[in-house]
């Protein structure tokens, strides 16, 4: 599943190409939103702006009508220009908006719904999103409080819980958790508040390296970097990394599969397991 970086840089991307520009057709294969298309046509809107909330995006065109998408699993969003050839087959396309100068299209989006200016703000959903690690001034005294209260079984589970902190995936996770020394199945209560708040912290630094154009970032998931080393082979010390020798120490990687379908990956010797974890 794409992570708040890669929600992140697709907004941007779709700003600069379709943000201000008037919408000459809209199509999609989903059912909701064509029946609101064809009560209020989309066509003939300006797209207004595209902003990243958390791993949501917003497309938000005038006569205050949002599109909200998330790419869950497969999902993502191509830019065409006119008549170039799409890099993924068109039985997929399942939102396609047209603009003088470019095509938007997202493949294999399923979770989108147009929303009133009035449900935005309401929505059970974005209005549960905790802190976004990428906004202008995350609080993250909130997202402490709210990892703690999260019910997660542990610190790993905690940090994925987007109703505690918006933005992080599984390869954030696991990268965080090794860069701060943190054994993964820890139980969140035996977690410091300072080593929370390094995790949290240490989260903004990494997400803002990946979405910042300079960034050397290239390669790896997502392309995004955490080791900072420019050899393209290493750009993560732990993620997919299972049973190759950590980056820091030597010891093989482990992983563990959680439920759905992700996996969390450690180093033993550099995360050891606290005594008091079974």
């Amino acid at each position: 599943m794409p992570e708040g970086d890669t929600i992140f840089r697709t907004a941007r991307t779709l700003e600069r190409a379709i943000g201000g520009q008037m919408v000459e057709a809209f199509t999609t294969q989903l059912a909701g939103l064509a029946v609101v298309d064809r009560r209020a046509p989309i066509a003939g809107r300006a797209v207004a702006s595209v902003a990243a909330r958390g791993k949501h995006l917003l497309i938000a065109f005038s006569g205050e009508l949002t599109l909200r998408t998330h790419m869950r699993m497969h999902g993502s969003w191509h830019i065409y220009r006119p008549g170039e050839r799409w890099r993924a087959p068109a039985r997929d396309a399942r939102i396609v908006i047209t603009t003088a100068p470019w095509i938007a299209i997202a493949f294999q989006v399923t979770d989108a719904e147009f929303l009133s200016a009035h449900e935005v703000d309401r929505h059970e959903r974005l209005s549960a999103l905790g802190p976004d690690l990428l906004s202008a001034e995350p609080d993250l005294a909130v997202a402490r409080a709210r990892i703690r209260a999260s019910g997660a079984s542990h610190i790993a589970e905690a940090l994925l819980a987007q109703q505690a902190v918006a933005g992080l995936g599984n390869v954030y996770k696991s990268e965080l958790l090794f860069l701060c020394g943190v054994y993964p199945l820890a139980a969140v209560s035996n977690v410091a508040d300072e080593t929370i708040d390094a995790l949290l912290q240490r989260g903004v630094q990494l997400m803002r390296l990946n979405i910042a154009e300079s960034s050397v970032a290239a390669g790896g998931r997502g392309g995004r970097v955490t080791t900072g080393r420019l050899n393209p082979r290493e750009p993560l010390w732990v993620y997919g990394r299972a049973s190759e020798p950590c980056l820091k120490c030597g010891t093989a990687v482990r992983s563990e599969s959680e439920t759905g379908g992700r996996r969390t990956y450690w180093c033993p010797s550099c995360q050891p397991k606290p005594i008091d974890v079974a």
